[in-house]
């Protein structure tokens, strides 16, 4: 499958979890991939060192997506790898559920930055580097922007507003072939996850319930796919779109 081939993707937060699944699918589809972390080196490494091994082309850059600075090494550091970017997925992201009185200021500019201004920064940049044909944005949505749970609210909360950003974004970038579209994940068994405690926990263990394909959680690979697709020319007449990877939980 060489859907990209000859296309080069920046991967935001691509050490583990969906956006490692992402990178490695983005690699098999013929993209030179670009594998950002912000602390994971360790995981970084191993997955660009997976593409590799399999005949594909992957760099990891550090870079806090945060930080303007760093946004900018990112895509300075992926034009020298391997040239003009094509694909941006603004995976990286962070999520801390607590009841809403227990919202610090400190919680809140921790997810907004990381969620809501990094995506902001990282298409800030991405449009200096795409080619005058265009180019393919993801934003990582989740079915927490349309239906929350209970002690979700800061954290759907940015993810709202990304539905909001890629639709605006798409009317906005349209007249330049920048096609900007948002997959929403459901549950998925992530490390982030696990180590949070959801997978397993009571409440994970009724969302996985309540899902009609399989009533379990998904697994990265399965939302990498749809990633793929959306960087497609299979997908050049969609922009603007929020395509539900959940397994049918709303």
């Amino acid at each position: 499958m060489n859907k990209l081939a000859g296309k080069v993707a920046i991967v935001t937060g691509a050490s583990k979890g969906i956006g490692a699944a992402v990178a490695k699918a983005l690699a098999e589809a013929g993209a030179a991939v670009a594998v950002n972390f912000s602390a994971d080196k360790q995981g970084a490494e191993r997955i660009a060192s997976e593409i590799k091994n399999g005949g594909g082309k992957a760099v990891p850059i550090q870079g806090d997506v945060s930080k303007a600075a760093d946004v900018k090494r990112l895509f300075q550091e992926t034009k020298k790898a391997f040239g003009s970017v094509d694909v941006l997925v603004n995976n990286a992201g962070v999520f801390q559920f607590d009841p809403f009185e227990a919202i610090t200021e400190k919680e809140f500019h921790r997810e907004f930055d990381i969620n809501v201004l990094g995506t902001i920064l990282a298409t800030q940049e991405a449009l200096k580097y795409f080619p005058r044909s265009g180019g393919s944005i993801i934003n990582l949505s989740s079915i927490a922007s349309e239906n929350p749970v209970p002690k979700s609210a800061l954290y759907s909360a940015t993810k709202g507003a990304i539905d909001t950003i890629t639709m605006a974004l798409a009317k906005e970038l349209g007249p330049r072939n920048i096609r900007v579209n948002a997959v929403a994940p459901g549950l998925v068994d992530t490390e982030g996850n696990r180590s949070s405690g959801f997978v397993g926990s009571p409440d994970g263990e009724t969302g996985a319930a309540a899902t009609p394909l399989g009533a379990r959680f998904g697994q990265p690979r399965e939302i990498a796919p749809v990633v793929v697709f959306l960087a497609s020319d299979d997908a050049a007449w969609l922009t603007g779109e929020r395509i539900s990877a959940s397994g049918g939980l709303h």
